[in-house]
């Protein structure tokens, strides 16, 4: 099943309140955390009711895993941080997303977890054109549209 077929699905409303959608892969809906102290991009399978990575099938699970590689090496790439963190918690936001955040030495929360370190800074436009056009390499090869 493609995501396209899940007629179900829905974004949470907390994701679709904290993100910004860059678009959809073949599995998941791609978003971009609306704080500028990160780059920080979150992967959404797009498939209604499933709460962690196992309840996807072994397809799902390996293009999950695919992606979520191309993510961190693209934002790697695109950004020249000094570690990638990918986390799927899933204890404020029951539906299963992951995480994808790129961290630098020195940066307001390292080497701690960046929840609940600070506010959100929201992007404003300039700052949020300058992260998409940052992005769109990897966006490309992930193939969102």
């Amino acid at each position: 099943m493609t995501q396209s077929q899940d007629q179900n699905y829905q974004l949470h409303e907390r994701l679709a309140a904290d993100t910004i959608s860059l678009g959809r892969s073949s599995l998941c809906e791609v978003r971009l955390m609306n704080d500028q102290t990160w780059p920080w991009v979150l992967l959404v399978p797009a498939f209604a009711g499933i709460r962690e990575i196992y309840e996807l099938n072994a397809e799902q699970q390996q293009v999950l895993m695919q992606e979520s590689s191309a993510l961190s090496r693209g934002m790697m790439d695109a950004f020249g941080g000094d570690k990638m963190n990918v986390a799927a918690l899933g204890n404020m936001v029951p539906q299963l997303h992951l995480h994808h955040i790129v961290r630098f030495e020195g940066d307001p929360a390292w080497p701690g977890p960046v929840w609940g370190k600070q506010s959100p800074v929201p992007y404003d436009d300039d700052r949020l054109a300058k992260a998409k056009r940052s992005l769109a390499p990897v966006l490309a090869e992930l193939g969102v549209a």
